[in-house]
């Protein structure tokens, strides 16, 4: 019996259109053209005024703990980020801060990037995937970055894009493809983690 592999996809861009929400959505296109995946996006473009001001875990709607929680159970993650000033953004590393520390231990993780030009590209060896490693997770071999001019009208156009991102999906296959599935109510670890 055959079970749909839970993918939580987190687009960090603050607006739409985005080339980062394109990024991650033709990663997710090219991972369902391998596995079967549930696969559900959050924009904290949507979620930013509901935590963006928020220091306590126990101050957070339940629309942003519910995101968490689904961060919390996949059984992959994609996360993307804008680059501004030279990382991710900060509402990216805010949402994350309220993740348990220990809720990601060993959980596939697909970085990815986007930026105004290649000289950004370094982020995800320098930025995205120390974070990860804090929460021990496993940040799959290749990430995927994307330069402005790599998108025509916020669409993946560029024929090098494309073919990083099939090569960062078949990379990643390997250490996806054996996994088992997990069921969400067997999984999660706890709702939002304290912050110091």
């Amino acid at each position: 019996m055959s079970h749909s592999f839970n993918v939580v996809a987190v687009s960090g861009s603050l607006q739409r259109p985005s080339r980062t929400l394109a990024l991650v959505q033709a990663l997710l296109a090219e991972l369902s053209g391998h596995l079967p995946v549930e696969a559900r996006v959050i924009e904290l473009g949507d979620l930013a005024p509901h935590y963006g001001g928020v220091t306590r875990p126990a101050d957070l709607p339940e629309s942003v703990r519910e995101a968490i929680q689904a961060v919390e159970q996949a059984d992959l993650l994609i996360v993307a980020s804008p680059v501004y000033r030279a990382s991710y953004t900060g509402l990216f590393k805010h949402f994350f801060d309220f993740v348990h520390h220990e809720a990601l231990f060993d959980l596939p993780v697909l970085l990815a990037a986007t930026g105004g030009s290649e000289r950004h590209a370094l982020v995800i060896e320098h930025q995205l995937r120390p974070l990860f490693s804090f929460f021990q997770a496993q940040t799959l071999p290749l990430g995927v970055y994307a330069a402005e001019a790599d998108f025509s009208d916020y669409q993946v156009s560029d024929s090098a894009l494309q073919a990083r991102i099939r090569l960062a999906v078949e990379r990643a296959l390997p250490l996806i493809s054996h996994r088992q599935p997990v069921i969400a109510s067997a999984q999660s670890v706890s709702t939002v983690s304290p912050l110091a």
